[in-house]
């Protein structure tokens, strides 16, 4: 489980510091959410090196997001890329023959 307090997004800058902190992303990070969806699409393979966490292929990662309603309500492009782009990575890696890699819990 990654727990990410939401109050400290901001805005898209402080957004992609807080997941490239939780997540561990490379040094190479983008800081956009093309770069987002690519770290986020190989959790499950360590190898790839796109993140410190990782989880066995087959199984989800929960990504819990505290503060979600202040979130949404303070941040509604950053919010909704969230929901969108982490659907795209489960997507993604089920066209691929796999099983979706992130399950988001939050409250709005």
């Amino acid at each position: 489980m990654v727990l990410v307090d939401a109050n400290l997004i901001t805005d898209w800058q402080t957004f992609h510091s807080v997941f490239a902190e939780k997540f561990g992303f490379p040094s190479f990070y983008g800081r956009n959410m093309d770069a987002w969806v690519d770290c986020l699409s190989y959790l499950d393979d360590p190898s790839a090196e796109m993140s410190s966490i990782h989880v066995q292929s087959g199984q989800p990662l929960s990504l819990v997001i505290d503060n979600a309603q202040n979130f949404k309500r303070r941040c509604p492009e950053q919010f909704e890329a969230l929901v969108e782009c982490a659907a795209f990575v489960n997507w993604r890696v089920v066209v691929a023959g796999g099983t979706p890699l992130l399950a988001h819990a939050f409250n709005v």
